[in-house]
């Protein structure tokens, strides 16, 4: 610890908390617990110290921490016991009395921030329930579709019982003028989901979603962007440390480049969803279909020493971790293509043809297609609903292809 750092902390320690000399206490404990070192634990509890004497300078009691005092205590310029060199607090600082609030709230200490009231369309909610539960799409797609919703609705008008062919067409093709492809192209997906639920209610005539213009785009225009095997192979080798960090990573890259997973699937896997005996592991993919891989060895061994030697000791059923305190499951899929990134760059593959968890489905399949798996059975391990999205993988078959290529016709 710094010099400059140890005064801050013995100063800290004389502040008076007053009434959350108690609660500061259980928070040291509960931050202990988490996985915190000694040293983290008493910079928090030294942050809630000054606000506890902060709030007895200003004549207020635990009563009255709200949003609105806790914005004061922030643009404070400091007076308070301890002898702050600054008279601004840092946001890390400020941050550490946020968090140290809400484990007041969680407790019951303080009554919770009354949530910020959002004014949705009535109809919209209704939307969104739909897509929940008769599609089974994630919370972020819905909120995606239903923010494309609510900029296509001032065109769409409120009523739908007059909506027609032609300003459905109209609202997608007004929208080409002003947005990419890509994006037209998830919009008019919205757009005829919404169109569906509205018709499946009765509010408007069905067929609608047919009129839906679709955005121009070529199918399976591109070749897949995969590795060859001997890079998948540098890959998880070098992977292979003995870190806790290293050990967790192995068994996420395993899982994506033997079985084909996606991030989402390794992201939200749980302990319950491996069968051990049977050497089988349950999949919960798009749309809620759940389907049962077979283990390989490998994978199962790398699973097994992660869970058993690295994992966490938490009460928390989902399987990969973060690797430093608090110990809690990632937040967002991105976390696993970080993974990857970080995975090719130990491995020396700096050309890769992409960074993200995908680029090991793909080399997956593509692994697959040149053993001789049929397409069929690639399809059940991808986990397609449609042949045609696993007959993207048969372009790199170019050895296959040239067999059933015909020959230019000279003179045409």
């Amino acid at each position: 610890m710094s010099q400059s750092t140890a005064g801050m902390s013995l100063g800290a320690s004389r502040m008076d908390p007053g009434e959350l000399r108690e609660p500061i206490a259980a928070f040291i404990t509960h931050l202990t617990g988490l996985g915190h070192t000694r040293l983290t634990a008493h910079g928090y509890a030294d942050s809630a110290r000054h606000f506890g004497e902060w709030l007895a300078r200003s004549g207020m009691t635990v009563a009255d921490i709200n949003d609105k005092n806790l914005e004061r205590f922030a643009h404070h310029r400091c007076s308070c016991t301890g002898g702050r060199r600054s008279k601004r607090l840092s946001r890390k600082y400020v941050r550490r009395v946020h968090r140290f609030v809400r484990f007041l709230a969680d407790r019951k200490i303080i009554n919770s921030p009354s949530p910020t009231v959002v004014t949705i369309n009535p109809t919209i909610a209704l939307f969104q329930d739909w897509l929940c539960r008769h599609r089974g799409l994630s919370e972020r797609t819905i909120r995606r579709h239903s923010r494309m919703i609510l900029r296509l609705l001032p065109a769409l008008g409120a009523d739908p019982g007059v909506y027609d062919a032609e300003r459905v067409r109209r609202v997608i093709l007004d929208e080409t003028e002003r947005c990419s492809p890509a994006y037209v192209k998830t919009m008019s997906m919205a757009l005829r989901g919404y169109l569906r639920f509205l018709a499946a209610r009765g509010v408007c005539r069905p067929g609608l979603d047919h009129a839906v213009p679709p955005a121009p785009c070529w199918r399976l225009s591109a070749l897949p962007r995969y590795l060859p095997a001997a890079d998948i192979e540098r890959l998880i080798d070098a992977s292979s440390g003995s870190s806790p960090c290293e050990i967790r990573d192995r068994a996420i890259l395993l899982l994506l480049a033997r079985l084909g997973l996606r991030a989402h699937d390794v992201m939200t896997m749980e302990l319950g969803d491996i069968a051990w005996t049977e050497g089988l592991l349950r999949v919960q993919g798009k749309s809620r279909r759940e389907v049962r891989l077979p283990l390989p060895q490998e994978v199962g061994d790398a699973l097994l020493v992660y869970i058993e030697e690295v994992r966490p000791h938490v009460d928390v059923t989902k399987v990969f971790l973060r690797s430093m305190a608090p110990y809690r499951p990632f937040g967002t899929s991105s976390v696993i293509s970080g993974i990857v990134r970080r995975g090719l760059e130990r491995a020396g593959i700096t050309d890769p043809p992409s960074y993200g968890a995908h680029l090991l489905r793909h080399s997956a399949a593509t692994s697959m297609l040149r053993a001789g798996a049929t397409l069929e059975a690639i399809g059940a391990v991808l986990r397609h609903r449609s042949i045609d999205s696993t007959a993207y993988y048969a372009k790199v078959d170019v050895q296959t292809l040239q067999l059933i290529a015909q020959p230019w016709p000279e003179g045409v």
